[in-house]
């Protein structure tokens, strides 16, 4: 642990993509990613896996809350 090892590493590269996440909606203001968003492609593959994840009920409480608490839209018809 003090010298950085990672544990778990889906964990770890789901904090990474959510942090990525919040800095994208400080600059956008929204947590729509595109997976056509040639800057943000992983990002955008990362969002739309969180969707199906969550539609398939296979999403922790803990990840659909820290998700709700960035206002991310589970459901892209809502975004219109």
């Amino acid at each position: 642990n003090s010298i950085g090892f990672i544990w778990d590493l889906l964990e770890h590269a789901w904090n990474t993509n959510f942090g990525q996440l919040c800095a994208f909606k400080g600059q956008s203001g929204h947590c729509n990613v595109s997976r056509n968003d040639e800057r943000n492609k992983s990002l955008g593959k990362w969002v739309s896996t969180q969707r199906v994840s969550y539609k398939k009920n296979a999403l922790s409480s803990d990840r659909i809350q820290q998700l709700n608490s960035i206002g991310f839209i589970w459901d892209r018809r809502d975004l219109s």
